[in-house]
């Protein structure tokens, strides 16, 4: 994922985001990304559930 860039480049942009939102409103941004993966992921799963189980769009 982080392939092409250096551990500059990558502090660099940490240090450009800690500037741009400040430091009260970081652990509010991490948690809203964390619970916004989470979401994501669990949305993943409850979709490949659907498809295990047999039934097709129709509820057949």
């Amino acid at each position: 994922m982080f392939g092409s860039l250096g551990i500059w480049e990558i502090l660099l942009i940490v240090v450009v985001i800690a500037l741009l939102f400040g430091g009260r409103k970081l652990p509010e941004l991490g948690k809203g990304l964390g619970q916004g993966i989470r979401n994501f992921k669990n949305a993943v799963k409850g979709e490949e559930k659907g498809k295990d189980d047999g039934k097709d769009e129709k509820g057949n």
